[in-house]
């Protein structure tokens, strides 16, 4: 080391002053920008110092890319599977859930079922309560002359609240569902269990007639079951929030109401409910019975008018009728080419019979007149359809005059 820099002392001093002189230089002079100007020392500091970040935030980058992109997603793959295995479930499972919806519809339409839709509401605001503990009404703004009548189903937007009990002229009372008289009809959305909902002296609600070897989850949902006549099928009613054993092998079940009873401002008067019977629904699959008796052949109607062989008063091609009361009834004929020509055997035979039947009457080989001075019957150009050919009959002379 001593030997380097014995060696090259002089040109290490020199380099040594030149950078100091340097450096002096990038310090004391500054270079002008549109802002400020700056010391070049600084500028040859971040252009060296730049390249070096660079670096490392390229670095820093890919490493986390490669964190999250692969060793972080070690488990997406297992995950995606999973995931795809569900999805085909479900799918099956809506299929299924779907063909039975269709079936119940068509069972529904088959026997004639009805479902309540209501189709009148009156909106009416609570104006007052009844002020006893024993008694849980409110009194709204709508009466008589408004329509409303007893047993009137009222609601709200989260549920039910009572039935209309008593109507006056400008007002109504509505007794509530915790009421200890009320009673509405109501079944569990899951295990569709039917009980009767009444109320409390303390203002709670209760499920009950629900057997005690039933089991009742809480926080199942309670709906209407439409069986006593006020409400329609399907209106939220609350969920259960307690269920414990109860007298006479039934279940004590607590009900909370999904309508804020004691908070009550404004109400909807259910006016008017109608009944449609249920339709199947067109737009799904068909069923295969019902495509293959849409394909089988059915078998044709049998017709009115059953022709066999020769109808009665149906002449023969190449024939005229034979008239039965004189010469005014006029005979219906074959076609004029059959009938009308010189020396036809049909005329010929036609003619001979009916002169040597007595009436004096009878067709003309060449001319159509009668032969014995009657009047000329009129043959009809139109033809007399016979599904059966008559067998050709022999030509016959004509007899002189």
């Amino acid at each position: 080391m001593e030997t380097v820099l014995g060696r090259y002392r002089n040109l290490i001093v020199l380099v040594g002053v030149l950078f100091a002189q340097v450096l002096g230089l990038a310090v004391q002079v500054k270079r002008t920008t549109d802002s400020e100007p700056t010391r070049l020392i600084r500028i040859w500091a971040v252009g060296t110092v730049t390249p070096l970040e660079r670096a490392l935030v390229w670095a820093q980058t890919s490493s986390r890319n490669v964190w999250h992109n692969y060793f972080y997603l070690r488990g997406v793959r297992a995950e995606n599977r999973s995931l795809k295995q569900q999805i085909e479930r479900m799918s099956l499972e809506q299929v299924r859930m779907s063909q039975d919806a269709d079936q119940a519809r068509r069972l529904q339409a088959l026997l004639a079922f009805k479902e309540q839709f209501i189709s009148g509401t009156m909106a009416a605001q609570v104006i007052g309560s009844s002020g006893s503990e024993l008694s849980r009404s409110v009194y709204i703004d709508k009466g008589e002359r408004d329509g409303i009548k007893p047993d009137m189903a009222v609601i709200t937007a989260d549920g039910i609240v009572g039935k209309v009990l008593r109507v006056y002229g400008p007002t109504s009372l509505v007794l509530l569902i915790n009421d200890q008289t009320s009673g509405v009809g109501a079944l569990l959305d899951k295990t569709r269990l039917q009980g009767i909902l009444r109320g409390t002296p303390s203002g709670e609600v209760v499920l009950e007639k629900v057997m005690s070897d039933e089991t009742v989850p809480a926080g199942e949902m309670v709906l209407t079951s439409g069986g006593d006549g006020i409400f329609p099928k399907g209106l939220l009613v609350g969920r259960v929030t307690k269920v414990s054993p109860g007298s006479e092998l039934f279940l004590n079940i607590r009900v909370r109401p999904a309508a804020d009873l004691s908070r009550l401002e404004e109400v909807l008067v259910v006016t008017k409910i109608d009944e449609r019977q249920a339709e199947p629904d067109q737009t799904g699959a068909a069923r295969a019975v019902d495509i293959l008796a849409e394909r089988l052949p059915t078998v044709p109607s049998k017709p009115e008018n059953t022709e066999k062989g020769d109808a009665p008063g149906t002449a023969a091609p190449g024939t005229v009728a034979p008239t039965t009361t004189g010469s005014d009834v006029k005979p219906k004929a074959a076609p004029p080419e059959a009938s009308a020509g010189s020396g036809a055997p049909a005329a010929r035979k036609t003619a001979n019979s009916s002169s040597s039947s007595g009436t004096g009457s009878g067709t003309s080989s060449g001319t159509g007149a009668t032969a014995t001075g009657n009047p000329a019957m009129k043959v009809s150009p139109k033809p007399v359809k016979a599904p059966v050919q008559p067998k050709p009959q022999p030509a016959v002379q004509d007899s002189p005059h």
